[in-house]
C-alpha cells in the first residue's frame, strides 16, 4: 500500500470518528432541551392549579348591611293642630327632628284641614315612633322601605384611604421639590387630591347619617270639617276604646306594682303580726294569773 492510499484511509477514518462524536453530542444536547420544553409546557398547568387553590382559600368578604329606612303614614285625626303638638312632643322624646311642616286650611265650608310633616328619628326608634303616631288617630296606610348602601360606604372608605395615602406622598414630594415650577405643579395636584377627599368624605358622612336616622313622612287629615265640630261616630268609638284600654292597662299596672310592694315588705308584716300576737298572749297570761 502506497503512502497516498494510507493518507486517504486515515482521512476517511477521522471523518467517520468525528461524525459519530457529533451525533453523540447532538443526542446528548437534545435530551435536556426536550426536558426543558416539557417543563415549560407543564408550568401553566401548575400555575393554574396554584391560582385555583388560592382562589378557593380566599373566602368572599361579607359586607355588613347598612340600611337607609324610610317610612310613610297617613292618619285621620280629630284635630290637626292638636296632633301636630303631640307629634312634636313625641319627636323630642325620641331625640329626633322635624324637617318639614306644611299645614293646609280648607277654603270650602265643609273642607277638612290637613297637614304634611316630615321628621327624622334614630333608626332604632323607628318602630316605636310609628306606634306612637298610630295612637293619634286612624291609620289609613303605613309603609316602610329600606335600601342597603353597605357597598357604597365601603367603596367611599377605600377611596379615602387611597386618596389620603396619595396626599401624604405628594406632600413628601412637595417638601423635596427644588424648583418653583415643580413646587407649583405638585401643589396643584395636592389641591385636587384634597378637593376629592373633602367631596368623598362629605358623601360618606351623608350616607352614614341617613343610616343612623330614619325619615318619616306623615300626612294628617281631620276626621270632620273645620266648621262642623261634630265628630264622626267611628272616631268617637275608637277614642272611647283607646281610653278604656289605656285605663285598664294603667289599673292593671297599678295592681301589679302593689303586689310587688307587698311581697317585698311581707317579712316586716309577719314580724308585726307575730309581735302583736305575742303581746296579746302575754297580756292574757298575765291577766289569768
Amino acid at each position: 500500500m502506497n503512502k497516498r492510499s494510507i493518507a486517504i484511509f486515515a482521512a476517511f477514518g477521522g471523518f467517520v470518528l468525528s461524525s459519530c462524536a457529533a451525533a453523540n453530542n447532538t443526542a446528548m444536547e437534545s435530551v435536556p432541551q426536550n426536558a426543558a420544553i416539557n417543563q415549560v409546557a407543564a408550568r401553566p398547568q401548575a400555575l393554574t392549579a396554584d391560582v385555583e387553590m388560592q382562589l378557593n382559600k380566599t373566602a368572599p368578604v361579607k359586607i355588613k348591611a347598612q340600611l337607609i329606612k324610610k317610612a310613610t303614614m297617613s292618619l285621620v285625626v280629630e284635630s290637626v293642630d292638636k296632633s301636630i303638638n303631640e307629634i312634636t312632643q313625641i319627636i323630642e322624646k325620641q331625640q329626633g327632628d322635624v324637617i318639614k311642616l306644611a299645614q293646609n286650611q280648607p277654603k270650602e265650608e265643609l273642607g277638612r284641614s290637613s297637614a304634611s310633616i316630615q321628621v327624622r328619628v334614630p333608626q332604632n326608634s323607628l318602630d316605636e315612633t310609628l306606634n306612637h303616631f298610630a295612637k293619634l288617630g286612624t291609620v289609613k296606610n303605613r309603609s316602610i322601605t329600606a335600601e342597603d348602601v353597605g357597598d357604597r360606604i365601603v367603596d367611599y372608605q377605600a377611596q379615602l384611604v387611597n386618596l389620603r395615602r396619595t396626599e401624604a406622598n405628594l406632600q413628601k414630594i412637595m417638601d423635596k421639590a427644588g424648583s418653583i415650577r415643580d413646587t407649583l405643579s405638585v401643589s396643584q395636584e395636592l389641591s385636587n387630591i384634597r378637593d376629592s377627599i373633602e367631596r368623598i368624605d362629605a358623601q360618606l358622612k351623608n350616607l352614614q347619617n341617613q343610616v343612623s336616622y330614619s325619615t318619616i313622612s306623615l300626612n294628617l287629615e281631620a276626621a270632620v270639617s273645620t266648621n262642623n265640630p261634630q265628630r264622626g261616630f267611628g272616631l268617637q268609638v275608637q277614642e272611647t276604646w283607646n281610653q278604656s284600654t289605656n285605663s285598664m292597662g294603667r289599673f292593671s299596672m297599678g295592681l301589679l306594682k302593689l303586689v310587688i310592694w307587698l311581697m317585698v315588705y311581707s317579712p316586716y308584716a309577719f314580724i308585726l303580726v307575730f309581735s302583736v300576737y305575742g303581746y296579746n298572749r302575754w297580756r292574757a297570761t298575765r291577766a289569768g294569773s
